[in-house]
């Protein structure tokens, strides 16, 4: 990142002090805001459970829980992380790379949405915002305050791609693949790598109870109906979605230009005020990427009913079930449930959760239910 900050030092457009201190005023007010109303624990009778069984326990008991853990990490990794961002802001304002690194970071404005499409179950014991605040509650059960972190993976691998592509290209003639054909090749390079460091991050985090992917395909997944099943093929697949925009973006070709730059030359954006086009091409492009391929992709799944392994048993006994299509009861769990929001059209069900009566035989997830039940425990909302 040193060599990438000094390779851009030349088009550095500086603007007034002010400005700035506005802006990092801004920051430190919503950290405060956010800090203020941090919650942890499942303190919300949407997803409470309120009864919560010795079965329900014991059938986690011994499985590893770090989300208390991630807590202090994202505490020492924002600090490793903003410190020394804010010296290079001081050294080299306005950067294009502390730019990527900006609009990486804002595409947590999506993470609600991102968590219910692709059913990400969050800890409780996470610092999360309130439960009933009206957007975050779009999350199947909290928004923890740990998504701010994602540009580290989001973005993180075009760190390592860029070096990577100079590296190759350096090692062989002009008329090579990745002379020719620049961008394919570090597209290619950022996919590899942004897989495999999805992958890592993201298999750990569900082995260790830090979150749950409550619902997926069985085709593509790994740890199939465990509790730490994983998406690998469609997370870590689509998840580069966003890092090979963000490593094109930020090359530079032979013209001593960023293609985030002549990108927003070329839409005319903002002409006296370079930073801020580049910054809002990035902005756009990241969140685009973000939000019809990453979520198209998990939204075909989801309403296409495609998700149809659950994780078990439920990883999160003090809990109520995350249960949008009746799957959990089906396979014996005994509750109680909750189906969460946009559980209609968007989900491919335009009557809702489906309403299962009468006794339910055991499952892979629990006892089942013996007698007739008229009406299912199941929180719309």
């Amino acid at each position: 990142m040193t060599s990438q900050l000094k390779n851009h030092a030349s088009d550095i457009d500086t603007g007034p002090s002010m400005t700035s201190f506005f802006w990092w005023l801004i920051a430190l007010l919503v950290l405060s805001f956010v800090g203020y109303h941090a919650q942890v624990g499942p303190d919300s009778s949407r997803i409470a459970n309120p009864d919560i069984s010795e079965a329900a326990r014991a059938a986690v008991e011994g499985l590893p829980l770090w989300a208390s853990l991630c807590n202090y990490w994202t505490i020492a990794l924002m600090t490793a992380s903003i410190i020394p961002f804010t010296i290079a802001w001081r050294k080299y304002p306005r950067h294009p790379t502390l730019l990527m690194l900006i609009a990486g970071t804002a595409l947590v404005i999506q993470d609600p949405i991102a968590n219910w499409v692709s059913y990400s179950v969050f800890s409780p014991d996470l610092w999360h915002f309130p439960v009933d605040w009206p957007y975050v509650s779009a999350a199947p059960m909290v928004e923890p305050f740990v998504c701010i972190a994602y540009a580290t993976v989001l973005v993180g691998p075009v760190f390592v791609a860029m070096p990577l592509l100079r590296r190759l290209q350096t090692r062989n003639s002009v008329d090579s693949f990745v002379w020719r054909h620049p961008l394919i090749a570090l597209a290619g390079i950022t996919f590899v790598i942004g897989f495999l460091l999805d992958a890592a991050v993201e298999i750990f985090c569900v082995s260790t109870r830090v979150y749950a992917y409550t619902q997926v395909p069985p085709f593509g997944s790994i740890f199939v109906g465990e509790y730490n099943q994983f998406p690998l093929l469609w997370e870590s697949g689509l998840a580069t979605a966003v890092m090979i925009p963000a490593s094109i973006l930020l090359y530079r070709d032979d013209t001593g230009k960023i293609q985030a730059e002549k990108l927003a030359q070329r839409l005319r954006l903002f002409a006296n005020r370079p930073a801020l086009a580049t910054f809002l091409v990035m902005f756009a492009t990241l969140n685009l990427a973000y939000l019809f391929i990453y979520g198209g992709g998990f939204l075909t799944i989801r309403a296409g009913g495609f998700a149809t392994s659950v994780a078990c048993p439920w990883p999160f006994p003090e809990t109520k079930v995350y249960d949008p299509q009746g799957l959990y009861e089906k396979a014996g769990h005994p509750g109680p449930f909750y189906e969460g929001k946009w559980n209609t059209w968007a989900s491919g069900q335009p009557e809702g959760r489906p309403v299962t009566e009468g006794p339910i035989p055991p499952g892979r997830c629990g006892p089942g239910r013996a007698e007739v039940q008229l009406t299912t425990p199941v929180t719309m909302r």
